[in-house]
């Protein structure tokens, strides 16, 4: 059936991630688009740990509510709720959540083209 409403709290949590990730593109089979839901406690990493970036992955995160911290290269960016982070692909960044952060931040990943070609930034 090519329609879908998903409640990602139905979703089983990804093994192996540093904070709770939820895959909806996975749960319906989408093949283009990377979709997922991350709840980040304080102190968590959001998709993997350290900085990383994609050969051809162009990444968006919306921040659902609380505060989302993306470290780069050059700089700490500070993304507030309703605001979204893009990077492009070759962009070095590693998304999470401050360890004194009064709560968690929810988040909306989206990646294109789908898959994981996240490879760990050596400077």
């Amino acid at each position: 059936m090519p329609y879908h409403v998903v409640d990602p709290s139905e979703l089983d949590p990804m093994p192996d991630r540093p904070s709770d990730a939820r895959s909806i593109s996975d749960a319906v089979g989408l093949q283009n688009l990377g979709l997922r839901r991350y709840d980040i406690a304080p102190g968590e990493d959001m998709p993997v740990s350290g900085l990383h970036y994609h050969d051809e992955q162009e990444e968006v995160f919306y921040v659902v509510s609380g505060t989302l911290h993306v470290e780069t290269p050059d700089q700490e960016y500070v993304v507030p709720a309703d605001h979204f982070f893009v990077a492009e692909p070759g962009s070095p960044q590693r998304a999470f959540v401050h360890a004194d952060a009064d709560g968690n931040a929810l988040v909306v990943a989206m990646g294109a083209p789908a898959g994981f070609d996240a490879h760990r930034y050596e400077p």
